[in-house]
This record gives C-alpha cells, sequence and structure tokens, in this order.
C-alpha cells in the first residue's frame, strides 16, 4: 500500500501516513477552503489502511491552528482510528504550544469523545 503524504501550505497541513510503520502526521496550520474535500482523499486512504494496518499506529497532531471545519475533519479521523483499534495498538499524540490554551482545550475535547488514547504533550519555547 502507498504511503499518504502531502506538502503543506500556509492554510494545509503536512500529511504523512506511513502505512508501513504505521507512523501518521498532521502538523501545521489547517484552514483550506474546503475541509471535506481536502481530507477526503486521506479518509479513503485510512479505509484502506484499516483493512491491513501496522501492529501500532501512533497519529501526531502538531497544529498551530485549525479551523472548525478541519475540526469535524479530525473527529472523522479519529472515528477511523477508533474502528482500526481492535487490529492495532492505536494512540494519540496531540502536541500544544505552553501558552496555547485553546489548542490544549482542543485536545482535551476529544478526548472525551474519542475513545482511544490520546496523550497531550506540551511543547515548551519557541518552536
Amino acid at each position: 500500500m502507498e504511503n499518504y503524504t502531502l506538502t503543506p501550505s500556509p492554510k494545509t497541513p503536512r500529511l504523512y501516513f506511513n502505512s508501513e510503520s504505521g507512523d501518521f502526521e498532521i502538523s501545521g496550520r489547517s484552514i483550506p477552503e474546503n475541509s471535506i474535500e481536502f481530507y477526503k482523499p486521506l479518509v479513503e486512504w485510512l479505509d484502506k489502511y484499516i483493512a491491513n494496518p501496522a501492529a501500532k499506529t501512533r497519529l501526531t497532531v502538531n497544529l498551530e491552528y485549525f479551523n472548525t471545519s478541519s475540526s469535524k475533519c479530525l473527529v472523522e479521523i479519529f472515528r477511523k482510528l477508533e474502528k482500526l483499534n481492535t487490529k492495532s495498538d492505536v494512540k494519540v499524540l496531540w502536541h500544544y504550544e505552553e501558552e496555547d490554551e485553546d489548542m490544549l482545550e482542543s485536545g482535551d475535547d476529544f478526548k472525551k469523545i474519542i475513545k482511544i488514547p490520546i496523550e497531550l504533550i506540551v511543547i515548551k519555547g519557541d518552536r
């Protein structure tokens, strides 16, 4: 299975999804014009990955900002990972800057509604 990668832009995050290692990353800014269209190929890729996942799946989320429509897409990605949790050891690593209470709160909110482990990791100082 091919990996899913996308180079970041000022409005879209870096997407790196390695099907062999199970290392996934979403980083940067997520404010695309149409979040559903932007994330749709990734969601479809995840459907294929679920059929034959790596033993461990780790999603690192390191977003400096995301809009409301991106938030809905993140929930959809997390829901896919919930389905995977019976076949693969799944964990989400949610990174946020020390002063960024909004990103901490977002990570905390996701923890409450998603049934996979989400670890909140503080980034101290400058990036």
